[in-house]
């Protein structure tokens, strides 16, 4: 039995197209060569897998299974072009690391500064997200490490204790970060459910300027703990703790499994324990 990667590609846009015609084009093969390509497929495996019709070609169900592993091929091959994209730039590897607001504004840059400092030779791609998008996304391996609110339903993920803080207000006008970040979004969401929607004044970047503004009176900020502790010792400024149940949150290292994770990702996620 032999086909190659242009083969699973091929058929893979040919289903997805719905058109032999169309699967060819977006392979940037002939069509000739393309329905050949198909037919040794189809004599290999000893079976058909499309059928054609008039309106186009549909999958048989031998012709589905096959799609099903050629996605997954090409994830994997697509998965081993990125990690090993970092070494021909002189890098040792990349670790993607997903990381909900708290997270990213407060604790990774002192952390993820030390990890790089203390290896050189690995990058690390950083992105914020929502707590429950991050979990979905790592159970899906699209990324190496999550750190997410311990509020999160975690499924069958590895996991570890990161950090608790978090201190949250929906009571008065408001001075926010902007309606993109996770944060927002996520107090938001809180606010819908309960029916008390969010009396945002200002909108800005970063939580110590939020914390400056509360010091002008403009209205109450919802900050992490761990900036307050920072930000009250110049600032003429007063925190409050909540007492919803959600108010003091947990953030969580998460994995898809620990053990499957490269060797320099296994550092970062140990780096991030020890900093905890």
């Amino acid at each position: 039995m032999r086909f190659d990667f242009t083969d699973l590609n091929l058929f893979r846009h040919i289903v997805e197209a719905g058109s032999i015609t169309h699967g060819a084009e977006r392979s940037n093969l002939a069509l000739a060569a393309a329905s050949t390509r198909i037919r040794k497929m189809e004599l290999a495996f000893g079976t058909e897998l499309l059928i054609r019709g008039r309106a186009g070609v549909t999958p048989t169900p031998a012709g589905r299974t096959l799609l099903q592993h050629a996605r997954g091929i090409l994830a994997q091959t697509e998965r081993l072009q990125e990690d090993l994209t970092p070494f021909a730039r002189g890098l040792a590897g990349q670790v993607r690391v997903l990381s909900n607001t708290n997270a990213l504004t407060e604790f990774l840059p002192e952390t993820l500064s030390s990890f790089l400092m203390a290896y050189p030779d690995i990058s690390v791609d950083l992105e914020e997200r929502l707590s429950d998008e991050i979990v979905g996304l790592i159970a899906e391996g699209n990324a190496d490490i999550g750190i997410v609110a311990g509020t999160v339903d975690y499924g069958g993920l590895d996991t570890f204790p990161f950090r608790i803080a978090f201190s949250e207000v929906l009571d008065y006008d408001m001075v926010g970060l902007d309606r993109a970040s996770a944060i927002q979004r996520f107090l938001a969401d809180k606010a819908n459910r309960i029916g008390r929607p969010l009396r945002l004044r200002v909108q800005l970047r970063s939580f110590d300027a939020i914390c400056r503004l509360v010091e002008c009176n403009v209205g109450v900020g919802i900050v992490p703990e761990t900036t307050v502790q920072r930000t009250e010792r110049t600032m003429a400024i007063s925190a409050v703790r909540l007492t919803d149940p959600w108010a003091l949150r947990e953030l969580t290292i998460c994995v898809r499994d620990v053990n499957s994770l490269p060797p320099y990702a296994r550092q970062l996620v140990d780096h991030l324990r020890a900093s905890a």
